[in-house]
């Protein structure tokens, strides 16, 4: 990658330009031609530096479930279970890691009408895993996921839907926010542009006009509705996502820490501050898993996690943690909204939760 590319990057990372020719405008602000800007982005992605660009839903607001899961396998059936796993269409995230008897990490989200806890029960079981636990968020302190590909540091933005954070307005976000994690009503034509919206962007002069054409409606109206979801508070941005391991930052750490519960929220705020940390949540506890906070941190080396883990812990004063290093990348993408392909997952709701013991 030269500079311009990594320039690009940048840029289709932070608000994409919702516009009958994005990459020409693109183009304009680094001083290149549209068709230049569309060969540079075709050969990121040929080479996975670059994943997708599309829309960022809040998954619960559309009326879905979500959890974070940790999962044991035996070493042997790792493999398998993660790949099986990966065939559920919530499932946008699925990590090895190591550093805890729970070597397998992943999101999953359900629709409304599906049971999240029963989805868990029977994934644990179709795979022969040891053991499982679900770990919903709680409160959330911050999601925004940026590398900042000249500086070659992470550069993550502060996105709280709960109106956790910090700045002189906190009261009034949390306020404005307090339903951050209710389902709103939305039409067919919303669940059809939603569709649209999460589809990779193709990378030519008009990528927006098949969408348009597919929904019946003008590009001007397709970016109306997606300014509308925007206030709505349905979807965060569209934007690009990037491969982290492709774009140079190799490591990428989940750092769970211990905090009482008496300064939740304050070590929170202060966690979510550090520009390296991409998401911070809290989480609930179990008999054999006392970590309540956890902060994901991407660096170009162990080395640069580490030194970030050293700098949280002073700002917090939190010495009890645990770093929990990616060792394969299973899975990555968005979720899958308003698809046929749940139904195959449907269970039965559960009289009693086995999976939080």
């Amino acid at each position: 990658m030269d500079l311009i590319d990594r320039k690009l990057l940048n840029l289709i990372q932070g608000p994409f330009p919702l516009v009958n020719q994005p990459y020409r405008e693109l183009g304009e602000e680094l001083g290149i031609t549209e068709d230049d800007t569309i060969e540079r982005l075709s050969e990121l992605k040929r080479q996975n530096v670059l994943r997708q660009i599309s829309a960022i839903f809040d998954t619960r607001r559309l009326g879905y479930k979500t959890t974070l899961v940790a999962m044991a396998f035996e070493p042997e059936n790792l493999n398998a279970g993660a790949l099986e796993i990966n065939k559920h269409p919530g499932v946008s995230h699925n990590y090895a890691r190591e550093g805890s008897y729970f070597n397998l990490w992943f999101t999953l989200a359900v629709p409304p009408d599906h049971d999240l806890e029963s989805t868990v029960v029977r994934m644990g079981r179709d795979t022969h895993s040891l053991s499982f636990r679900i770990m919903p968020t709680i409160r959330f302190f911050k999601i925004g996921v940026n590398f900042d590909m000249v500086k070659e540091e992470g550069s993550s933005f502060n996105y709280n839907p709960d109106g956790n954070g910090v700045g002189e307005n906190r009261e009034a976000a949390k306020e404005a926010a307090k339903d951050w994690n209710k389902a709103q009503e939305l039409s067919d034509l919303d669940k059809m542009t939603i569709r649209e919206l999460q589809e990779d962007l193709a990378l030519k002069s008009r990528p927006f006009d098949g969408m348009a054409k597919t929904l019946g409606i003008t590009t001007q109206e397709l970016f109306r509705r997606a300014a509308d979801f925007q206030e709505r508070r349905l979807m965060r941005r569209y934007s690009a996502v990037l491969h982290h391991r492709r774009s140079g930052f190799r490591a990428n750490a989940m750092i769970v820490w211990k905090v009482p519960p008496e300064r939740s929220e304050e070590v929170g705020m202060t966690m979510a501050q550090h520009p390296a940390v991409t998401h911070c949540y809290e989480r609930p506890t179990f008999p054999d898993w006392p970590y309540t906070h956890f902060t994901m941190v991407h660096a170009t080396s162990t080395d640069g996690c580490e030194e970030i883990e050293r700098e949280i812990s002073a700002s917090t004063g939190i010495n009890d943690r645990q770093l929990l290093y990616s060792t394969r990348e299973y899975k990555k993408t968005r979720v899958q909204y308003f698809v046929d392909d749940y139904d195959r997952y449907r269970e039965p709701q559960l009289a009693e939760n086995p999976a939080r013991g």
